[in-house]
């Protein structure tokens, strides 16, 4: 909202250049309708930002590295901090583990060795990377770092599938809404825990790909530097900041 502005403003002094930058879902992002036509440039994980910044990414390494996947000893795992029964990945969970051991870390859980989030996530064959509002784009670190960078097989709840496919080969993640309902989500994550190449199809695009986990800030800072500089005296302003966010 207006409270975060610089002293004084507004309005924006005519010489300064005004980012915008959230990495919070519309559904917790207030106070937006009064912020048109402030800011110059958008940064966001949205693709449509000026400035576009993912929380993860894959790329093409130089040389392609073999994959070791590592030893696999429990089946599913999620880690929480946020409980929020109203959530939908709450109530998806609730009725998924009616049917699926799944071993909670986090607000309601176990607690993780600190700095062992990763190293915890490893051991498990899926992770569940429910994002805590679906909207565009909106895939966090839950899929690029507990997920990706653990060797789990993401279950994801977000936005849609094809919304992850911009991102992510299809063969690489399970969307729950793959399957008209948890039970039978239950159903095929267990065959996949009974049979091996099923289970290892999940890590073909490891052949090609490496995940780059995106850091907090100094990537983002750079990346409005290099903005800045390639728009030189050419200068635009978001009038619409909360329509374009909120769609």
């Amino acid at each position: 909202g207006a409270e975060g502005l610089p002293p004084g403003a507004p309005p924006r002094p005519p010489r300064q250049r005004w980012v915008w930058m959230n990495f919070e879902s519309p559904s917790h992002s207030p106070g937006l309708r009064g912020l048109g036509g402030l800011f110059n440039w958008t940064m966001s994980y949205r693709r449509d930002s000026d400035v576009f910044v993912p929380y993860g990414y894959l790329y093409v390494p130089p040389a392609p590295r073999p994959f070791v996947l590592p030893r696999k000893t429990r089946l599913v795992a999620w880690v929480i901090s946020n409980w929020n029964e109203e959530h939908a990945r709450v109530r998806y969970y609730r009725q998924l583990q009616e049917h699926l051991p799944i071993d909670v870390y986090g607000a309601r859980g176990m607690a993780l060795a600190e700095g062992g989030l990763v190293e915890t996530v490893s051991a498990y064959k899926f992770y569940l990377a429910f994002e805590n509002s679906q909207h565009t784009d909106y895939i966090t670190e839950k899929l690029w770092r507990n997920a990706f960078s653990a060797s789990a097989v993401p279950v994801v709840l977000g936005p849609r599938r094809a919304n992850y496919e911009r991102f992510i080969p299809p063969d690489s993640f399970i969307h729950v809404d793959d399957f008209p309902s948890p039970r039978l989500l239950a159903t095929y994550l267990k065959f996949l825990d009974k049979n091996k190449p099923n289970y290892r199809r999940y890590f073909a695009w490891r052949k090609k790909y490496e995940v780059h986990v995106t850091s907090f800030w100094d990537e983002h800072f750079c990346k409005v530097c290099e903005a800045v500089r390639a728009a030189g005296n050419q200068i635009k302003t978001v009038r619409n900041l909360a329509s374009w966010f909120e769609s």
